[in-house]
């Protein structure tokens, strides 16, 4: 899967054969924020920080978010959230 053939996924009712934190940014992409988040908070991994940092800032609660970017060991980002959220599908599409 590419991240075309990701977001043509997010027409579908539910996601199929995706890793969870795939999985969190399909619901995110589908508009369900709180869903993606509840999936994001059971990982314990530097992606999902990663991922998890992502959710915040899209919330707008940017302590939280550079909080979990230190977790990710990224810095905070200032792309904008589409450009985020697609780079964060192609990483984990490929890993």
């Amino acid at each position: 899967m590419d991240l075309s053939q990701f977001k043509e996924s997010l027409n579908k009712s539910r996601p199929n054969g995706l890793t969870k934190l795939l999985e969190a940014l399909w619901y995110d992409g589908s508009g369900d924020w709180e869903k993606a988040h509840e999936i994001t908070q059971e990982i314990h991994s530097e992606n999902a920080a990663e991922v998890h940092a992502y959710l915040h800032r899209k919330e707008g609660d940017k302590w939280n978010a550079n909080y979990w970017y230190e977790r990710a060991h990224k810095p905070f980002c200032d792309a904008t959230l589409d450009k985020e959220w697609q780079a964060l599908v192609k990483k984990l599409l490929v890993n």
